[in-house]
């Protein structure tokens, strides 16, 4: 089983490795949401540093959605989901691995970027680890929860908008928790609860996601 994962997150990495140019639109597309709101708003510090958190978690949200559309359009066209319904080794665990490895490629990068920049935005340097935290917490869920929404809309025409419309309203309880502990630690709350709470949906959605998932393939497969 473990040979198996390794080999499915291996074949995605490769993919996507040769698609790098998937992989540098959501990172620019991240990129250039966060920079514009400081050239938009102004250099107020105090506006940029309470307006941070949610930006950047809006961004990452975004930047998420947008990523995960594609997750599973091209073994769709080619055949390889046909291949994944009939293997022996059960649906969900193919595609956890392929949501952990969908999740390095472009969720793990977004992490990394967020501290960096948030210093357009003078956040606090003892909220960064926070906002890194947060987003490392949180990333995940927007991936797997994204992925039930690419898996129901697989091979629909404007299943872009459809994906937006399903996966949108699961998105926000993350967000608000995501932005939420930055908020709390800056007021001297301590985010410790916002971020259980994230550990939480993370654990939640690592253990019901790839069922869902594995059955929403199964439908739209029919």
């Amino acid at each position: 089983m473990n040979a198996l994962l390794r080999a499915v997150i291996r074949r995605d990495l490769l993919l996507a490795w040769r698609r790098r140019s998937d992989i540098a639109t959501v990172i620019l597309f991240f990129v250039i949401v966060i920079s514009l709101f400081p050239l938009g708003v102004g250099p107020e510090p105090n506006l940029l540093r309470t307006i941070a958190p949610g930006i950047i978690w809006v961004a990452a949200l975004l930047a998420c959605m947008l990523s995960v559309q594609h997750m599973f359009a091209a073994d769709h066209a080619d055949g390889v989901l046909d291949q994944m319904l009939l293997a022996a080794t059960p649906l969900g665990v193919i595609v956890i691995a392929r949501a952990f490895a969908h999740w390095l490629i472009s969720g793990l990068p977004l992490v990394i970027l967020s501290p960096i920049l948030a210093i357009q935005f003078d956040l606090p340097a003892e909220l960064s680890p926070v906002l890194t935290l947060s987003l490392l917490l949180g990333t995940p869920v927007l991936t797997l929860i994204g992925a039930i929404g690419a898996a129901l809309t697989l091979g629909l025409r404007g299943g872009g908008m459809l994906l937006a419309l399903l996966v949108l309203p699961l998105y926000v309880p993350v967000l608000i928790l995501g932005a939420g502990a930055v908020d709390a630690v800056s007021a001297g709350l301590g985010g410790e609860a916002h971020l259980l709470l994230l550990a939480a949906q993370l654990v939640l959605a690592g253990a019901f996601a790839p069922w869902a998932i594995a059955t929403a393939l199964r439908i739209s497969a029919e």
